[in-house]
């Protein structure tokens, strides 16, 4: 086994819906979505909602269907993001190592920590403190010696708990676990799975090395080794990137030519000031639509020199707008820049992106 570490995943409650409840007290107790509404899908759900199947990612019509009081809420990203940062800030009192995953949750190692506590599971139990206090809003943690134990720790005691699972417990607490709850295993891989006879950890681990790359190609070692407890993936505070990317969720789908050029021509400018900030320039661009049928189109255009500036990735997205397969109308538009300068910047790269539609767990 790898040299023990002490990581910890952070993980808030509900947290869009838990926003939306914390500010206005009328929606407390009560079963709501965050997005949705006569359309679209389900960006988080409270836990209230949960209790009738409604989840994220799930069409609004049949989370009407499965809660017929659920209450739609419009998405307030900003706010969220506000809050992450506040959370955030409350992470780096105890360290450095700080991998956010999304606004809502993130990797901490503190093996070595700036308050010089030696139990990872009081570090934890004092940040989820600490964000109660000044948040108002709960939060659960997982607790263990590597990414993978603690992102799967995190989940078993939600909401508002924690899960610690000491290195004497790990073969233990991983031959016992479904398969559908180990990270990195989606609903396919599961079913896949369980018609092999895999249903918990302990049948995973029977299986060679040689058996599960020829079950599952290249993730069949992954699954090899952290069904053992090992996964040497970092806590990396920088993660490098290699997009930029903005897009946009509408509340109504749009047809009009005139909409979609002036979205274009927003979404151009809000991609020339984000990569701006950063100095950072790309080669390719790819114009993202969705249809109101969910059907996903990109397109993109590489060329040898970097683009300069709005302008160009406005009269680029134009063209490729031109060449969309279907003429219906959209739920999503979105640009985005790759091939980036980034190599010779020493891979200093950061993704900007609008999240106007991501989705809470």
């Amino acid at each position: 086994m790898q040299s023990q570490r002490k990581i910890i995943h952070v993980d808030m409650d509900a947290f869009y819906a838990s926003v939306e409840q914390l500010d206005n007290p009328g929606l407390r107790g009560k079963a709501i979505a965050v997005g949705g509404g006569h359309r679209g899908v389900v960006a988080a759900a409270s836990y209230e909602a949960r209790k009738f199947g409604v989840r994220s990612a799930m069409p609004s019509k049949t989370a009407k269907e499965k809660c017929p009081h659920l209450i739609f809420v419009k998405p307030r990203f900003q706010r969220y993001k506000e809050i992450s940062n506040k959370i955030r800030n409350i992470f780096h009192e105890y360290t450095d190592l700080v991998e956010p995953l999304s606004l809502d949750e993130a990797y901490l190692d503190v093996t070595e920590n700036k308050k010089g506590i030696e139990s990872a599971n009081d570090i934890a139990r004092e940040i989820r403190k600490r964000i109660f206090e000044e948040t108002g809003l709960t939060a659960s943690a997982g607790i263990s010696i590597n990414k993978f134990l603690a992102k799967v720790a995190s989940d078993i005691n939600k909401p508002n708990g924690q899960k610690t699972i000491h290195p004497t417990k790990i073969n233990e607490f991983l031959d016992n676990l479904p398969i559908e709850k180990f990270y990195g295993v989606g609903k396919v891989t599961a079913n896949k799975m369980h018609t092999l006879h895999i249903f918990k950890g302990a049948d995973l681990k029977a299986k060679t090395l040689e058996q599960l790359e020829g079950l599952f190609g290249k993730s069949g070692r992954y699954y090899y080794n952290v069904v053992r407890g090992i996964h040497n993936g970092e806590v990396k505070p920088n993660r490098i990137q290699k997009s930029v990317a903005v897009e946009r969720t509408f509340w109504d789908d749009i047809n009009e030519d005139d909409e979609i050029d002036e979205k274009l021509k927003s979404l151009s400018q809000e991609l020339e000031e984000r990569l701006g900030r950063k100095e950072i320039q790309g080669k390719t661009l790819t114009l993202k639509i969705k249809y109101k049928d969910f059907s996903l189109y990109t397109r993109s255009k590489t060329q040898d020199l970097y683009f300069e500036n709005a302008d160009k990735f406005y009269k680029t997205a134009k063209q490729l707008w031109e060449l969309r397969p279907f003429d219906k109308a959209i739920r999503l538009l979105g640009l985005s820049l790759s091939n980036l300068n980034t190599e010779e910047k020493k891979q200093v790269s950061v993704q900007l992106k609008i999240p106007f539609m991501e989705f809470d767990d």
